[in-house]
């Protein structure tokens, strides 16, 4: 960043010293625009000293995906969308037939279980008996009289949330792919950790009479984030992350005077 080019140095205007047009050795003061030696390099050093990055929603060892980065004045903005409450979207792999006790495929085996008996009807029904649940939970937090006006318009624009401590709420949840033993989950939530979304394959396991554990956690949105405003780590130098805020920045105004008006 210091050695990228620079803005011009500010003007300001100084009365200096001239030659009167007469001659015969007279002086008299003349406005010029010179530069503020203030804004010199060699006065004022180096124009960044240290740069403070904060993390958003983080992700664990185990999961990838979005994961947001605050530099300077962006840590502000990341408190503020935290405090939106945005959901995120995930997807989660999983796989029937055995237990672990930290609900991964790479944790410590338990049990094995057979799983011939699951299809994806069978999931598919599990799925919608947990979205259910989750939608009352998610309607008891956010605190509105479903019967308002209030609530109608929210709802329209999407923004029933809770707008304050819950606990993990899952908005909505589909099956992508059923190949037995294998499945592929998406999941949209508030409020979790990337643990609570292993145990939910596990409990899903449960409830068909089997056991699964999850293969994969990969978040593909972050409130206002997706995969595709994501640098992946080969790109990450000052032109991308640069451009890269540049892109996002209307998007992050416009979310924020959507929810926070």
């Amino acid at each position: 960043l210091n050695a990228a080019p620079e803005r011009a140095p500010r003007q300001q205007i100084r009365f200096l010293p001239s030659p009167a047009p007469g001659g015969g050795g007279a002086v008299e003061l003349v406005a010029a625009s010179v530069p503020v030696l203030a804004d010199h390099p060699l006065v004022r050093g180096p124009r960044f000293r240290k740069l403070k990055i904060g993390a958003g929603h983080r992700l664990d060892v185990k999961a990838s995906g979005v994961f947001v980065l605050g530099i300077g004045h962006g840590n502000k903005l990341l408190t503020d969308l935290y405090n939106c409450h945005l959901t995120k979207v995930y997807t989660v792999g999983g796989l029937f037939g055995k237990a672990t006790d930290d609900f991964s495929d790479t944790g410590n085996l338990i049990e094995k279980t057979t799983f011939d008996h699951i299809t994806r009807e069978k999931l598919e029904r599990i799925l919608a008996v947990i979205q259910g649940t989750n939608q009352k939970a998610l309607l008891m937090y956010s605190n509105i009289d479903m019967k308002t006006q209030e609530a109608y318009e929210l709802a329209v624009k999407g923004l029933i949330r809770p707008m304050g401590k819950s606990p993990p709420i899952i908005t909505a949840i589909r099956c992508l792919q059923f190949a037995l033993p294998e499945f592929q989950l998406e999941i949209h939530c508030l409020h979790e950790t990337q643990q609570y979304l292993r145990k939910v394959v596990h409990e899903i396991g449960l409830e068909l009479k089997s056991s699964a554990v999850c293969t994969q956690v990969r978040r593909t949105r972050d409130g206002v984030f997706t995969v595709d405003d994501a640098l992946p780590r080969t790109q990450w130098n000052l032109q991308n992350v640069q451009e890269a805020i540049r892109n996002c920045q209307l998007k992050v105004e416009t979310e924020l005077e959507k929810t926070l008006a």
